[in-house]
């Protein structure tokens, strides 16, 4: 069970790393290209739901790397843009700023966080922080990836904005040590900031190789609708409690 539940992952790290960092660096000099909360990716208003979305535009700042981004995918179908319309279909007036970018480690992210969020027109009300994946196609180390999200948390908590973490696995083939460190640190690091989090927000579909596209890394269409249906309800809950006038 263990060997079938790590295959992809194997094939991940093996044959097909160099091909996945080539292809998640395509975009990687994109980032100075960020998306305002009034350009929001909302090209799935066509899925909208006929029921009207009710209260005040919920803001959310999805940030992250190809998982993100969408790549591989139209943005209609990217994460946030299928989101965003599942939220709204619930009567949640979301708006969702995609600001994920392929190839991102964290230490890109990091980099450019400052700038994503004064590009913002509105305070987000809640920031998706989706990253780690590419750190590991590196091998970069457990230690430099946490003080990089450290970082990026205390940034985000001297702005008083509360976040959802989505973490990451590391695969058995790096060493009991490293896996370890690793995929404890969302845990720890939701807990010493106070964030919400999503352990391992690929968990519904990792190991069904149909839901990723021909690189084994990237979600199908397909996939993303299953990710979407999956965490919902943890993004649900981690939106504060809207004020009241």
């Amino acid at each position: 069970m263990q060997d079938r539940v790590w295959s992809n992952w194997r094939a991940l790290i093996g044959g097909v790393a160099v091909m996945a960092l080539a292809a998640c660096s395509e975009n990687a000099g994109d980032t100075a290209t960020v998306p305002t909360s009034e350009a929001s990716q909302t090209a799935s208003e066509g899925d909208l739901p006929a029921i009207p979305v009710m209260g005040p535009e919920r803001h959310i700042l999805a940030f992250g790397d190809s998982l993100f981004a969408g790549y591989g995918l139209s943005q209609e179908q990217s994460y946030p843009a299928k989101l965003e319309a599942a939220l709204r279909a619930q009567g949640i007036n979301a708006v969702m700023t995609n600001a994920g970018i392929s190839g991102n480690t964290s230490a890109a992210g990091r980099e450019r966080l400052v700038f994503t969020l004064d590009a913002q027109e509105e305070k987000p009300d809640l920031f998706i922080l989706e990253l780690g994946g590419n750190d590991l196609l590196r091998g970069l180390s457990p230690a430099e990836t946490r003080a990089n999200f450290e970082a990026m948390l205390n940034e985000l908590k001297a702005r008083e904005i509360p976040v959802l973490l989505m973490g990451m696995r590391a695969p058995p083939n790096y060493g009991g040590e490293y896996q370890a460190q690793f995929d404890a640190m969302y845990g720890e690091l939701a807990e010493e900031y106070g964030t919400a989090l999503i352990p391992f927000w690929l968990n519904d579909i990792y190991q069904d190789p149909s839901l990723f596209q021909n690189d084994r890394i990237h979600p199908t269409a397909e996939g993303i609708e299953a990710l979407v249906a999956s965490t919902l309800d943890q993004v649900k809950e981690a939106l504060p409690e809207e004020e009241k006038a």
